[in-house]
C-alpha cells in the first residue's frame, strides 16, 4: 500500500516539580517507536555531564536573540537571567516524519505552544496531594530548604492550571500514570486528522470512493 505517512503528534506534557515527568516520558521514550523528546535551547552555560544537543542545545545570548527575531521559537521565556526556547523548526522536522516529539514545558509555555499549535496534546500530571509532593522534593534531595519552598509555592499556582489541559493523569501509582501516558499517545496517533492519509489510501481501493 503506497500511503503518504501522517504527520506526528506534538504532546505537551506539564505538571508541578516532583509530579513524576521526568519518569513518565522516559518510559515513554523506551517503550514506543517514533517518539522523541524536544530539546530546548538555552543561554545558560552547561553543567557537570551535561552536552550540546542532548541535554540542550546550549548558544550564546546574542545567537538566540536572532533566533526570537525570526519566529525560530514556539515559545521561549527568560528566567533567572537566562534564556530558554523551543525550536520550531526541531520540532517540525520530526513531525513531518511522521514522528510523535514529547514536549515538557511549563503552564505558561503550554499556553503559547498550543496558541501556536491547536493540533498539540496537552497532559497535566498532578501528584495526588501536597504532602506527597513535598515528600518526592525531600527525598529526591537536589534542592536545599529555600529552593524546595519555592518550588512548592510555584507547584500552587501551577495546579491551579490543570483544568486547561486535555488530559490529567493523576501520579498515586507511578507504573499507572505511565501506563496513562502510553495510552494518550497511542490516542492521538488514531486521531482522524492523523489517520486521514491513510484512510485516503485504502478508501481506493474501494472504486474510487469520494475521500
Amino acid at each position: 500500500m503506497n500511503e503518504k505517512k501522517s504527520d506526528g503528534s506534538l504532546i505537551i506534557i506539564s505538571g508541578p516539580s516532583g509530579a513524576g515527568k521526568t519518569a513518565i516520558t522516559g518510559y515513554a521514550l523506551q517503550t514506543l517507536p517514533d517518539i522523541k523528546f524536544s530539546i530546548s535551547y538555552t543561554t545558560r552555560a552547561p553543567r557537570a555531564g551535561e552536552r550540546d544537543g542532548l541535554e540542550y542545545f546550549f548558544t550564546s545570548r546574542e545567537k538566540f536573540e536572532s533566533l526570537i527575531d525570526a519566529g525560530e521559537f514556539l515559545e521561549w521565556a527568560e528566567v533567572h537571567g537566562n534564556y530558554y526556547g523551543t525550536s520550531r523548526s526541531f520540532i517540525d522536522g520530526f513531525l513531518r516524519q511522521g514522528i510523535d516529539v514529547i514536549l515538557d514545558i511549563d503552564v505558561q509555555g503550554s499556553r503559547s505552544v498550543k496558541t501556536a499549535c491547536p493540533g498539540a496534546v496537552a497532559v497535566f500530571v498532578l501528584p495526588p496531594s501536597f504532602d506527597v509532593l513535598r515528600e518526592r522534593l525531600v527525598r529526591r534531595g537536589l534542592d536545599d530548604a529555600g529552593v524546595m519552598e519555592k518550588r512548592l509555592k510555584i507547584a500552587r499556582d501551577e495546579i491551579s492550571h490543570y483544568n486547561d489541559y486535555d488530559y490529567l493523569i493523576v501520579n498515586d501509582d507511578l507504573e499507572n500514570a505511565k501506563r496513562e501516558f502510553i495510552s494518550i499517545v497511542v490516542g492521538a496517533r488514531c486521531r482522524m486528522n492523523t489517520r486521514r492519509n491513510i484512510a485516503a489510501s485504502i478508501l481506493k481501493n474501494f472504486g474510487g470512493m469520494d475521500v
